[in-house]
């Protein structure tokens, strides 16, 4: 019931500001939108407003925005093909854009319930280097091999890719020092301390700020890793190993459900922009070339090659479901 009622969470809220983005920046830039829904298939309740029918329906699993010749000619002079290309160009960002902001409040608010690491130790491991150099619960470490850390991010940081590291640390208010061997555990090296969380406004703010950054460039480290041949088809997942993973996180309270609402949230922020037909970004390839040749891309070829980068999305992700997500489940 948690993978459900998370999954549904997560998938109508991503979505459906995404789609929000659309619906509020055609409404600035004057562009007539024909149905706003939240949700999809069968209506269960519509009233229409201005010249918008606002719908709900019965799958709750995202929602859309329809705008007057997004799909097709119209005559209409407020359609989508008519308005000036910034102004369409500026709906089409828009959707990532609210993507990449559901990130940052979801980080924000996941980083105020669960905190933020300090760079005072929590707790210490029995049998890790930490408790054999005799660190203790309340030290607070302010060096990691002569480098200044302010939070337990950047101690663990600092550790993770050293077999030895000097720690400076206070206790009582004195500065103390100690060489402690670290321990691989998942490829990376631990001395085996957690560390004190805080609840600070300030911090979370900036946390989710690093956090949406940081899935962004892990997304570009991904195509970095396709390009060299390192890459691998576990590194990602489909629409299985997604849920899977949103069930796991519901099941860990309200923070990780947050945490991994941020993650999707962000992912689906970049993937939306990348040059590929079907996407928004492919839509704004097709934009740029009309600023360039002065006309638009005929509308019957835009469609076919729209419908082969649709082909080629769905193929990647039933690839993705079964290489990737099956086999970790089977």
């Amino acid at each position: 019931m948690a993978t459900l009622i998370g999954s549904i969470v997560v998938f109508l809220l991503v979505v459906l500001l995404h789609e929000f983005g659309h619906f509020f920046v055609a409404k600035k830039v004057g562009i007539r939108v024909n149905e706003f829904s939240v949700g999809m298939g069968p209506k269960i309740y519509q009233k229409k407003k201005g010249e918008t029918m606002y719908s709900l329906r019965a799958l709750p699993i995202g929602g859309y925005c329809a705008m007057e010749g997004e799909n097709g000619e119209s005559q209409d002079p407020r359609s989508f093909e008519k308005a000036p290309i910034l102004s369409r160009a500026m709906v089409v960002v828009a959707g990532a854009a609210m993507n990449f902001v559901l990130a940052l409040v979801a980080f924000f608010l996941a980083l105020l319930l669960m905190g933020t690491p300090t760079n005072i130790i929590g707790q210490t491991m029995d049998k890790y280097p930490a408790v054999e150099a005799g660190l203790k619960p309340g030290d607070q470490i302010i060096e990691v091999n002569s480098f200044k850390v302010g939070s337990g991010k950047e101690v663990t940081e600092k550790i993770s890719h050293a077999t030895s590291v000097d720690l400076t640390y206070k206790r009582d208010g004195q500065i103390r020092k100690v060489k402690l061997e670290t321990k691989t555990e998942n490829n990376r090296q631990v001395v085996g301390i957690t560390f004190q969380n805080q609840h600070n406004p300030l911090e979370a703010l900036k946390g989710s700020f690093s956090m949406t950054l940081g899935v962004v460039v892990g997304i570009f480290s991904v195509f970095k890793m396709l390009f060299s041949g390192s890459f691998q088809t576990q590194m990602l997942a489909g629409p299985v190993g997604v849920i899977q993973v949103i069930g796991q996180s519901a099941s860990m309270g309200i923070g990780s459900l947050l945490y991994i609402l941020g993650i999707i949230s962000a992912n689906l922020g970049v993937v939306n922009l990348l040059p590929i037909p079907a996407l928004d970004g492919g839509k704004l390839v097709f934009l740029l070339i009309e600023a360039v040749r002065g006309k638009p891309v005929d509308g019957n070829k835009e469609a076919l090659i729209t419908m082969a980068g649709m082909a080629l999305l769905f193929g990647l992700m039933l690839y993705i479901t079964i290489f990737s997500d099956l086999k970790r489940i089977f």
